[in-house]
Order: structure tokens, then sequence, then C-alpha cells
């Protein structure tokens, strides 16, 4: 995952009990004037530059899980970590074991739709993708019903259920990317207007798809409700995919999940007699009814090469000098996406920035904090796996913590350091969520910038990252970097830097090591992310979830037991 949110000043630096800045909230600016103030040792760029050339290499073949790759991975981060001065954290070990099914789609058919009008065939990676949750050796999906069902949300506490009075058991659903009210200008309104929910999110329709009993379920690729180009879809849902193991193989998934393109499914319902842009517009409307694509009928088929594999999160931990069972957490992922769709003859999907840097950044603040000295509580560094696949390392330790949740303070999850330079802003994802606002409101006010709400909070970067398989099981997570207003160029330069890394470099095998070109706001994030988990680990406080928010009640039960 990538997002340009980053950037900063130099050198150490005390953090002060200043007021904040900009926008900043009210309450948060009260509750950090009772938090501990933090030296900032300095942050070594040549350790951050070392770990993050290192990785991405091509010698790692792009760090896909349960491959060579894994494996020069976790032996090099077990020699930082303990170059370090890190223990090993999972009790004598350095690795959790994160058991997951590697499978490969293998001679792909045209996905086929009869009985309209006229046929419309769509050609794998070109024009569809689809792959399969289920562990089988052959997936066909021959003759299958066709029908549109909106956003396909079932949101009973709104009211909404683009699946109601509908049987879609043995059919193929065609679903919108995003929510229905992604175009409001705000963040309001019945799915949160422009800020994504979960229920934009591929990742839930596909799940709401399998509930419903559907056989395939297929989402109509736009690119700015998807928020990323088709290049994105296509290199991440084509080649060696990974799902978390499990007793069933799969069976209560759909047989096939996938993308299609935007002109296809215009063509598809053209076929069938609809009309794609009217359906789309009453679709954002509670009430909406499903309309079945009467008489097309969709067929495909894929080959599924199957290997089970165990995969490792890598965990380090620095004791707490006074109370080390409590537990402060830096998360990031060492994972990418290996051999991809080649570019110019280059198939290896690198991942220096997302997420080399992070990696990198987890080895330097764990020098840092040796540097400085054990705090009060216990601190883990927790390089996961997977996340590329659908967040399965972290989802693994939240089912499976090494230290109880219970007693996990809180935490900062690095995904993707900035490479486009030193920004005057800091934007955190999810702001207003949890008390660890207060935490960074310090932090902004001490090098003097300014806490922002998203740039671009349709893109549904909540629910992208490893922080949120530990924020859903109630541990408060803050993620967070700089925005896009740069010292050089301002926001039109930050704009035009992310749009650039999202076209040429996101998910591709164009994120290299030499196209990293400015490392001062990657060690101005160091400090911020260092400076917000010192806080935590220095402090008794535990902080909380906002009143009202929706992993409130899971912190709450946690904590009343301890």
């Amino acid at each position: 995952m990538y997002r340009i949110l980053k950037a900063a000043p130099a050198a150490a630096i005390l953090l002060s009990l200043a007021a904040c800045n900009g926008s900043a909230d009210k309450s948060a600016a009260a509750g950090a004037t009772a938090l501990p103030d933090v030296e900032v040792p300095d942050l070594s760029l040549a350790t951050l530059q070392d770990v993050t050339r290192e990785l991405s290499s091509d010698a790692y073949e792009g760090r896909a899980p349960g491959t060579p790759g894994e494996q020069k991975t976790v032996d090099y981060l077990i020699k930082k970590f303990t170059e370090a001065g890190l223990k090993p954290g999972n009790n004598g070990s350095w690795t959790q074991d994160v058991p997951l099914v590697e499978i490969t789609a293998k001679n792909p058919t045209p996905l086929t739709f009869t009985g309209g009008k006229s046929p419309v065939t769509l050609q794998y990676a070109k024009d569809y993708v689809a792959f399969s949750y289920r562990v089988q050796p052959k997936t066909e999906i021959k003759d299958s019903d066709v029908v549109f069902v909106g956003y396909g949300i079932n949101a009973p506490e709104k009211g909404w259920n683009d699946y109601a009075g509908l049987d879609v058991k043995g059919k193929t659903v065609i679903i919108l990317v995003n929510d229905p009210d992604w175009q409001t200008a705000e963040a309001k309104g019945e799915f949160n207007g422009r800020a994504m929910t979960y229920y934009g999110r591929w990742t839930y329709k596909y799940e709401e798809a399998a509930r419903q009993g559907a056989a395939a379920a297929l989402i109509v690729h736009d690119t700015e409700p998807a928020a990323y180009g088709w290049n994105v879809v296509e290199s991440s849902n084509t080649g060696t995919q990974y799902l978390a193991d499990s007793e069933n193989g799969g069976a209560d998934q759909t047989k096939a999940n996938g993308w299609i393109q935007l002109d296809k499914a215009k063509q598809l319902f053209a076929s069938a007699g609809k009309d794609f842009d009217a359906l789309r517009e009453a679709a954002k409307k509670k009430g909406f009814k499903a309309v079945p694509l009467t008489g097309v009928k969709a067929s495909l088929s894929f080959d599924n090469e199957i290997s089970k594999k165990m995969s490792r999160n890598i965990v380090g931990v620095l004791p707490g000098a006074k109370r080390p069972d409590e537990y402060v957490l830096y998360t990031a992922h060492w994972d990418h996406l290996g051999h991809c769709t080649p570019v110019d003859g280059d198939d290896i999907c690198n991942g220096a920035v997302d997420n080399a840097s992070g990696v990198g950044g987890l080895v330097t603040l764990a020098q840092a904090y040796q540097q400085a000295g054990a705090p009060d509580r216990s601190v883990v560094f927790l390089a996961v796996t997977a996340e590329e696949s659908g967040l399965l390392g972290s989802e693994y330790y939240a089912k499976n913590p090494i230290f109880p949740l219970a007693r996990t303070v809180g935490g900062v999850n690095m995904d993707a350091l900035n490479s486009a330079g030193p920004a005057r802003d800091i934007v955190v994802v999810g702001r207003g969520k949890s008390d660890l606002d207060a935490y960074l409101e310090k932090v902004a006010a001490a090098e003097k910038r300014t806490l922002v709400d998203e740039p671009t909070p349709e893109k549904g970067f909540y629910y992208r990252s490893d922080h949120f398989s530990l924020a859903k099981r109630g541990v408060p997570m803050i993620d967070f970097g700089s925005g896009q207003d740069l010292v050089e160029g301002g926001k039109e330069a930050g704009k035009k830097a992310a749009e650039d890394y999202e076209a040429n470099r996101y998910h591709a095998p164009g994120d290299e090591y030499d196209a990293i070109k400015n490392w001062d706001g990657m060690l101005a994030d160091l400090r911020l992310y260092y400076a917000v988990g010192r806080m935590m680990a220095m402090t008794d406080k535990w902080p909380n979830w906002s009143e009202g928010d929706e992993f409130r009640a899971a912190r709450d039960k946690s904590r009343a037991g301890q």
C-alpha cells in the first residue's frame, strides 16, 4: 500500500507543550498537555538507506511470501534486529509462523457473456482478472445467471440491503466499487460521503457476495472511485495470490472473484438491453432493487496451482524498564508482490517505498530506542507478512497475539515512507478516531506543522494496512504521515508526486531503490513515529477510541478484564 502523506525538519528535538497548529482539535490539544516530553535521538539515515536498499534489491525477488526471497528477508531482519539490541519476541524465537495457501491461476479462458443481443468476450488481464479463494485444482463458472447488485452492500444498521429479496446462489453478481455516496464532496452522508467506509472496499464486496451464496463476484473497475488504475488491478491480481489457510479450504467462499473493465461492463449491459449509466445512478439510492441481466450467462475457467506454505512474522522486543508486561507496537509489512507484470522486460516488483522503507524504519527506530535506553513499557517491533495479500500476517497476529491485546497499550503503523520531500502538514488516517491524535498533536506543535484531514479519504486507506487488523479488535493504532503540502512546490507538487508514483511505480517494477531521490521526508516521518511511540511507552495512560467509535466496545471489553 502507498499513499503520499509524509515529511518535515531535522536534528534532535525536544517535544514541547506548545499549543497545536492549524485546525487541530481542541480536545486533542488539551490531552497533549498531560503527555510526557520526549527527546528524539539522532536517527540513522545510513541504516534506513541500507535496509531499504538491501530488501528492495533484485536478490530478494520482490519479497513474496513463501519464496527464497522470504527466507532472505527473515534472515536479514533477524540479523538487523539483533544488531539493534532487540530480544527475540516470541518466547525465545524471532518469528511467528503464519500458515498460508499459495494459489496461482493458470490457463485462464476468456470471460464470456452469452444470451444477450450479441456475445461479449473479455480477455484475461486486458479486460478482466479473476482468482479463487477456494483451494481446489480447477475453477469453472459455466452458464451462470448474471445479476447487477449495485454496490453489493448489506448494512442492516443503515437499512440498506442491495441483496434484499434476492437469491444469488450459483449466480454471477456484478458490483460497483466504493460506496453509493462516494461523489459527495464532504465526509458526510449515509456512507460518510467522500470518505470510504469498509462497505466500499473490494474485500468487503467479495465477503458479502460469498455470504449471499454467489458463484462469482465481479467488480466494475472505474479509476476514480477505485482510487487506482487498471494497471494496479492487473499487477495485484494476476500471478500468485496468498490466502489464509483454513480447515474448510475456502468452501464458504465464491468460486471466483474478479474485476472487469468499465467499457466492457457498459458493453455487457447494452447487450442485455440495459443502460449501465442509468442503473449506476439508481444504485446510489436506498431501496435500490438488484437487476437481473435476463438471459445473459457468464462462463470462465482457470486451473489453480496450489501449494501450502508457512510464512513468518518477525518479532523483536525491547523489554520495558518499569512495566515490561505492558506493550507498545510498531508495525510494518516486509512483503511485496514478488514477480509481477513485466515493464520493459523487468518483472520484479521490488517494493522499495512499499514497504522496504517502512521496514527500514523499524530497524532505524529499534536502534534509536536502544540508544535512548529502555522506556517504562516494552516496545515490540513487528514486521508482518502478506499485507499485500489482504493483511494476512497482521490478521494472524491479531487472532493469535504473542503479547495480550488487553495489555497492548497501542501502536504505530508504518506503510511506505515519504519519498516526495518535506511537507508542512501531517495527515492522520482516520483522524478523530482515538486518543492517539493528542500524541500526534503534541509532535505537530513542536515541529510547527499542521494536522489536516486526509486529502483522499475516498481511497479508504484506513482499511488497507496492518493497523486495521489490530484496531478492529480494540487496540488503538495510529497511522499517519506527511501530507501533500510540500515545502518545495506546495500542494501542486505533492499532488503531482502522488499521481506520478501511483501511475508509474505503485505495485509495479518501477518501485526501486534508485527511484528514491529524497530521504529528508522519510527521516522526518521517523522522528514523528519515534516520538508518538515513545510517549506511549513512557506514560501510564491507556489510550482509547473516541466515544461512539466502532472499535470502542472491543477496547472497553478487553480492558475491563484487567
